[in-house]
């Protein structure tokens, strides 16, 4: 077994690739076959395995939150943090804080057109920790 923490810089509201990355702890962890455990260490940004082929798909996926759970909804009580905190809250909510990925042959055995990606979900910057667990033999 072997576990990680990576620090993910964020641009704001958006996805970051961060396959890379995780791949390298697999790499690093010596194991062959097993499991990845992806966990983000935050309430406002989640984790999504989407298309990595086409940006597209992003901006889509984007423009459907931004329907789904708009920013500043009268809804919402919880406020201090700006018109952009609590529908981050519900965007990870709806979403996944951790990820679990097969791994063969030493690799994260993702599909042909898949990524892993932190979904940023506050308009500003942030630094975001991740613990990469991976388990197996």
């Amino acid at each position: 077994m072997s576990s990680e923490q990576l620090e993910v810089a964020t641009r704001g509201r958006g996805l970051v690739d961060i396959s890379a990355e995780v791949q390298a702890v697999v790499a690093r962890s010596g194991v062959q076959v097993g499991l990845c455990n992806v966990f983000i260490h935050h309430t406002s940004a989640s984790l999504l395995i989407t298309e990595n082929a086409d940006p597209e798909v992003q901006r889509d996926l984007e423009r459907f939150f931004a329907r789904l759970v708009p920013d500043g909804d009268p809804l919402f009580r919880h406020t201090e943090e700006g018109p952009d905190d609590m529908p981050g809250h519900v965007r990870a909510a709806l979403t996944q804080v951790s990820l679990g990925v097969p791994v063969r042959a030493g690799r994260c055995e993702l599909g042909t057109w898949q990524g892993i990606y932190l979904w940023e979900h506050r308009h500003a910057a942030h630094q975001r920790r991740l613990t990469v667990t991976v388990i197996g033999s």
